[in-house]
């Protein structure tokens, strides 16, 4: 099992979704992150993590509000967002900053 570091420092871009089981817009986002991974396969990896769980990461990564996505590529944030948002809008945001 590759630790956090290896994972945003890998080749392959990685998106965190911050995310809380009480946010509204985090589960009107999470079947669009499902649809993303589905349609970009392999090509990219998406981490889930609870804010209320993971409060070092969250605060590491300055999260001030959920859900927040923060794309990693060769461990530098090449794009990062908050707000829910629909796949064709998220989509085109990963693959413009990959």
């Amino acid at each position: 099992m590759a630790t956090f570091k290896e994972i945003i420092n890998s080749e392959k871009p990685t998106l965190l979704d911050f995310h809380a089981t009480w946010c509204g817009p985090c589960k009107t986002l999470a079947p669009v992150l499902e649809d993303v991974k589905n349609e970009m396969k392999d090509s990219i990896r998406i981490l889930k993590i609870d804010v209320d769980k993971n409060p070092k990461v969250a605060d590491r990564y300055k999260i001030r509000g959920v859900p927040t996505m923060i794309l990693f590529k060769k461990g530098e944030i090449v794009w990062r967002e908050s707000g829910a948002m629909d796949r064709k809008t998220l989509l085109s945001k990963i693959k413009n900053a990959i």
